[in-house]
């Protein structure tokens, strides 16, 4: 079996890989002197894949919404043990979540790693699903729904979100609705799950002082099939317009002080790899320059108590969407939304200063490599940066290309008034 190896000698870091017969990806990289270990599996699945052609039919189908949460619940369903105890008995942590464009199965441990690996390759590869267990995982995950939708954080982000996009799921709520998840059943859950549990649609990636070779092995010997799909999936996108939904939400719930969302709605997509990782680092640094800690607008907004220390922002890009969001609480949210834009008129027409465009660069710079000394926070990046047809070892090298001109054009594009919305949670 070829071992490959990709290295960064700036970052001092290395990862292995080996694609198995199957099509199944494991990836190592080696920390020798870390005493934790962790194991990411993950999928190529999340919850805007509700359109496709199953593996092994022909036709078109629409699953609901909130499938791939679902499923995520059910996989840690077994009929005679818990999961969850099977993993403490080892004395590890184990988790999962669902994003909008992956399933993701994980653990971390200190001692007993080839144990903890087996019983997470074992439970993600058998799933359990029953008529009985399915019903009772609706009432389960109903909970759920009705929790984020009391909560005024999440409503204001979703909000926001259907205030954005017009048709693409990224709109929806990654559990689904309360009407959604009733339509699921046992046979829609192994439909998904044969066809994006699919070998080739998956990874394995590894971190910590690990015997790559024994984990390895462990992991072909678990293997329900050795042999690769030839069909790839055929995931259906939906057409989304290139202007925004809504320019204003509000809604009243229990806070003492008015939550907003600012969104951006990103149209420059349509593309992965490098191309998308430098969009995406133009656009950090361009918000931070805007808005950051050391900012004009956000130093003046916050002297005149506009905004408080919540006040945050991040950008969201994947290959078929994407957008920025500046969140926080205000007493006054519209003045903060109308000020934002006036800053980005405002510091494109001046220009951005040479010094702030190299100290932002630092900043994030900095920002990655503390990432690096993070396990949990490795895996999960590389494995993002993965699915975007991207090695986060090459991160830096992109960050350094960003020029000057390029915050410039990307900001022309993207930050402007035909593509913000606004997401208001007030008091009640």
């Amino acid at each position: 079996m070829r071992i490959n190896s990709i290295k960064s000698k700036r970052l001092n870091e290395e990862v292995l890989s080996v694609e198995l017969s199957n099509g199944l990806r494991v990836f190592y990289m080696p920390k020798k002197s870390y005493v934790k270990k962790y194991a990411i599996y993950s999928t190529n699945y999340g919850s805007i894949d509700n359109t496709f052609v199953p593996i092994g039919e022909e036709k078109v189908i629409t699953v609901p919404e909130g499938i791939a949460h679902f499923l995520e619940h059910k996989l840690f369903e077994e009929p005679e043990v818990s999961i969850f105890d099977e993993f403490a008995k080892l004395g590890s942590y184990v988790n999962a979540f669902t994003s909008n464009n992956q399933t993701a199965y994980l653990f971390s441990c200190v001692d007993e790693f080839e144990k903890n690996l087996e019983l997470l390759v074992k439970f993600v590869q058998n799933p359990y699903f029953t008529n009985e267990n399915v019903e009772k995982e609706k009432g389960i995950i109903e909970q759920e729904i009705r929790m984020y939708n009391d909560a005024p954080d999440w409503k204001v982000y979703s909000n926001c979100l259907s205030a954005m996009y017009v048709n693409h799921p990224v709109k929806i709520d990654i559990a689904g609705t309360i009407e959604s998840i009733k339509s699921i059943n046992k046979g829609l859950l192994y439909r998904c799950y044969n066809t994006f549990y699919n070998p080739s649609n998956m990874l394995l990636f590894m971190i910590g002082d690990i015997d790559f070779k024994k984990a390895i092995s462990i992991i072909e010997r678990l293997q329900r099939s050795s042999e690769k799909s030839e069909k790839s999936i055929s995931r259906i996108k939906v057409q989304e317009p290139n202007y925004i939904n809504k320019s204003i939400v509000e809604e009243s719930l229990s806070v003492s002080i008015p939550l907003f969302y600012i969104g951006f709605k990103d149209l420059d997509i349509g593309y992965d790899g490098e191309k998308l990782v430098h969009k995406e680092i133009c656009t950090n640094i361009l918000l931070e320059i805007l808005f950051g800690n050391s900012a004009d607008f956000y130093q003046e907004l916050y002297e005149e108590g506009l905004v408080n220390n919540n006040f945050g922002f991040q950008y969201l890009g994947h290959k078929d969407y994407g957008f920025a969001i500046l969140a926080g609480e205000s007493k006054n949210p519209k003045e903060v939304h109308k000020r934002a834009l006036e800053n980005i008129e405002l510091v494109m027409k001046k220009g951005i200063s040479e010094d702030d465009f190299e100290r932002t660069k630092r900043k994030l710079m900095g920002y990655h490599i503390t990432d690096l000394n993070s396990i949990d926070n490795l895996a999960t990046s590389y494995i993002n940066y993965f699915y975007k047809n991207f090695s986060m070892l090459k991160y830096l090298d992109v960050l350094e290309s960003i020029t000057m001109y390029d915050l410039e054009k990307r900001c022309e594009n993207f930050l402007n008034e035909k593509t913000c919305c606004l997401s208001i949670v007030n008091p009640k």
